[in-house]
C-alpha cells in the first residue's frame, strides 16, 4: 500500500467532527418535546449519522429509552443523556463532558440538544457561544415546542423559562393544534408579537410533535447568540461522571429541586417485575405536572407518560431496568409513592 493511499485512509478513519449543524429544542414540561424528536429521527437521512444529548431535570434518566426504542447503533443515531437539570447551570461541567463525549463517539452530521423543560435556554446558547464550540458547531435555529392553550395560564406566561424559550427561538412549534380551541392559536400569535416585537419569528401548528425536517435548516439569528466574555475553551472534557443506575439487587431513588418544581425518581432492577394493570391505575392516581416511566412488566416492557391527567402507554424492547420520574410544583405529592410502587410489583 502506499503512504499516499495509507494517509487518505487514515483521514477517513479519523472523520472531523467540525462544524455539525446544531439544533436546540426546547419547550415546558409536557409540551411534547421527546414525540417530536423522536419524529425528527424517523426522518433523518438514511446516509447521515445524528446524536441526540437530552437533559432531564430529574435525577433518573428516561428519555433515552425511549428515543433508543425506535433506533439503535446501526441505524445512525447516537443518544446521550444528562439527569439532574445540570445542561444549564452556571459552569455547565456536565453538559460539556457529555457534549465532546457524544461527538467523540458520534461523529456526528446532526446534533440535536434537548434542554430539560425547566432549563433557561439562554445559557446553553451562552455555552455553544464559546469559542471553541463555535468551531466546532454550526448553530443552526433553536425550535421551542409550546402549548397554545396554556398562554391564558399566568403561570406559565409568568414564568420566566417559558418565556425564555419563547424569546431564543427562531421557530416556535405549537404543538397539540388538534386540541385547541378555536382562540387559543390567534392568542399564542398575539402574545409572541406583543412579547416578542422585534424578532421575525416562525411560528408552526403541529399535531403530535410532527417536525418538518426542513425546519432544522433555518439559519439562527445572530442576536439570539449569547457571546460571553469569557468565551474560550481549549478542549472538550473525555469523560462523563458515571450514570444513575439499579443496583444488583432491589432499587434506589433519587430526588431533584429548582425552579419552584420537585421531582423524585426510582430504578428498579432487572429481576423486578411490575403488573401493567396496577401501574396503570397508580399512574392515573398520581397529581402531577410530569410523569414518565419505563418498566419491565409479566407481560413485557412499556412505558408510561402522562401530562395533563392524560396518560399515554407504550410498548417497548428490552429493558435493562425499570425507572420512573415524578416532578410536582408541591413536594407532598411525591409521598408515599414509593411504597405504591411495591403493591405494583408481580
Amino acid at each position: 500500500m502506499s503512504l499516499v493511499n495509507s494517509q487518505a485512509e487514515s483521514m477517513a478513519d479519523q472523520k472531523i467532527i467540525n462544524r455539525v449543524p446544531t439544533n436546540i429544542i426546547t419547550g415546558f414540561l409536557g409540551v411534547g418535546k421527546t414525540t417530536a424528536i423522536r419524529n425528527l429521527l424517523s426522518s433523518k437521512p438514511n446516509d447521515q449519522h445524528w446524536a441526540v444529548l437530552v437533559n432531564e431535570f430529574g435525577e433518573v434518566g428516561i428519555d433515552g429509552n425511549l428515543f433508543v426504542e425506535d433506533t439503535d447503533s446501526h441505524d445512525g443515531i447516537t443518544v446521550s443523556q444528562v439527569p439532574g437539570g445540570c445542561m444549564c447551570c452556571s459552569n455547565g461541567l456536565p453538559f460539556q463532558m457529555a457534549l465532546g463525549v457524544l461527538l467523540a463517539k458520534s461523529k456526528a452530521d446532526r446534533l440535536l440538544i434537548e434542554p430539560t423543560g425547566l432549563g433557561h435556554p439562554k445559557e446553553v446558547l451562552a455555552m455553544l457561544s464559546k469559542d471553541y464550540y463555535r468551531e466546532v458547531l454550526d448553530i443552526r435555529a433553536t425550535l421551542s415546542l409550546v402549548d397554545a392553550r396554556k398562554i391564558g395560564d399566568s403561570r406559565y406566561t409568568s414564568n420566566d423559562t417559558f418565556n425564555q424559550q419563547l424569546e431564543v427561538a427562531e421557530v416556535i412549534i405549537a404543538n397539540k393544534s388538534d386540541l385547541y380551541g378555536p382562540h387559543d392559536y390567534s392568542e399564542l400569535l398575539d402574545y409572541i408579537n406583543r412579547k416578542f416585537p422585534e424578532n421575525n419569528k416562525l411560528v408552526y401548528p403541529v399535531n403530535h410533535g410532527a417536525l418538518e425536517f426542513d425546519w432544522l435548516k433555518t439559519p439562527a439569528l445572530e442576536k439570539n447568540l449569547i457571546h460571553p466574555e469569557n468565551g474560550s475553551s481549549k478542549e472538550l472534557p473525555s469523560s462523563l461522571p458515571p450514570d444513575l443506575e439499579a443496583p444488583s439487587d432491589g432499587y434506589i431513588s433519587a430526588e431533584n429541586s429548582g425552579e419552584g418544581f420537585f421531582s423524585k425518581g426510582w430504578i428498579f432492577n432487572a429481576a423486578m417485575h411490575f403488573k401493567v394493570d396496577r401501574l396503570l391505575s397508580l399512574v392515573h392516581g398520581v397529581e402531577a405536572e410530569r410523569l414518565k416511566g419505563v418498566f419491565i412488566t409479566t407481560e413485557g416492557s412499556v412505558a408510561f407518560n402522562k401530562v395533563d391527567s392524560v396518560v399515554t402507554q407504550l410498548n417497548l424492547k428490552e429493558l435493562n431496568d425499570s425507572r420512573i420520574e415524578i416532578i410536582s410544583g408541591r413536594v407532598d405529592t411525591l409521598e408515599g409513592i414509593e411504597d405504591e410502587l411495591l403493591t405494583c410489583l408481580a
